[in-house]
C-alpha cells in the first residue's frame, strides 16, 4: 500500500458523515497530545496532510484521508487535554463512540499513547472497547526519541507485559521526529487493509445433485 498518496477527502461530524464508499478502514486514536497528526504525516511523507498544533485538541472532526480502492486513514478527535467546553468533550465522545460501535468498514484501530506517559484512562478505555469489539488494535508508544534507548526499550517491555492479557494488541516504539518505526506501522496497516486471502478448502465448487 502506498500511503504516499493519501489525500483528504472530508471531515465528518458524526456517522451519518463518514464517507459511504469505504471498503476497509483503520482509525488512529489518542489524546490529544499523543502526536496523532504528525503521525499520519510521517506515514503519509506529508507534512500538512494532517493538521498538527502546538495547542492539543484541534481535530475536532472525525477526517478521512482516502488511499485507492476505497481504503481509509481516519484521525479521530483527540480527546482529554483540549480546552474546550464540557458539552463539546460530550458531544466528541458521543460521535466517538458511534463510529467505533457502528462504522462496519473499521477493522484496525492504532492507539498513540505518549512512551512517557503511556496507558492513561482513556487509552485504557480504548484497549478494552476495542477487545469486547474483537478488533485488532495497534499501539504506538510515541516520542519514542524523548528517552535514551535503554530507556525506551525498557518503557517497551513493561507496557507489553500490560498488554499481556490483550491479545488482540500489539505494540511497538515510534517516533515522528526521527520518523522511526514507519516500517513497522506500515507493514500492520498493510495486513489490516489488504483484503485478506481465502482460506484453503474454502472456494465454492458446484453442488452436486
Amino acid at each position: 500500500m502506498n500511503y504516499k498518496i493519501a489525500s483528504f477527502i472530508t471531515s465528518a461530524v458524526g456517522l451519518d458523515d463518514c464517507p459511504s464508499d469505504s471498503v476497509r478502514e483503520v482509525a488512529f486514536a489518542g489524546r490529544s497530545n499523543a502526536g496523532k497528526s504528525s503521525a499520519i504525516n510521517v506515514l503519509t511523507n506529508q507534512n500538512r496532510l494532517a493538521r498538527t498544533s502546538k495547542t492539543p485538541g484541534r481535530t475536532q472532526l472525525i477526517n478521512f484521508f482516502g488511499l485507492p480502492n476505497g481504503r481509509y486513514l481516519v484521525d479521530l478527535p483527540g480527546y482529554g487535554y483540549a480546552k474546550v467546553p464540557l458539552v463539546v468533550k460530550n458531544q466528541w465522545q458521543e460521535h466517538l463512540e458511534l463510529y467505533l460501535n457502528k462504522r462496519t468498514a473499521l477493522v484496525g484501530l492504532v492507539l498513540l499513547t505518549d512512551i512517557r506517559h503511556a496507558f492513561k484512562d482513556f487509552d485504557l478505555m480504548m484497549i478494552n472497547w476495542s477487545l469486547e469489539s474483537n478488533l485488532p488494535i495497534h499501539v504506538l508508544l510515541t516520542k519514542a526519541d524523548k528517552l535514551k534507548r535503554g530507556a525506551a526499550q525498557n518503557a517497551l517491555l513493561g507496557a507489553r507485559k500490560e498488554l499481556a492479557q490483550f491479545p488482540n494488541a500489539s505494540i511497538q516504539l515510534f517516533s515522528s521526529l526521527q520518523k522511526s518505526g514507519v516500517e513497522n506501522l506500515e507493514a500492520r496497516l498493510n495486513a489490516w487493509l489488504e483484503e485478506p486471502e481465502p482460506e484453503a478448502g474454502t472456494e465454492s465448487e458446484p453442488t452436486s445433485v
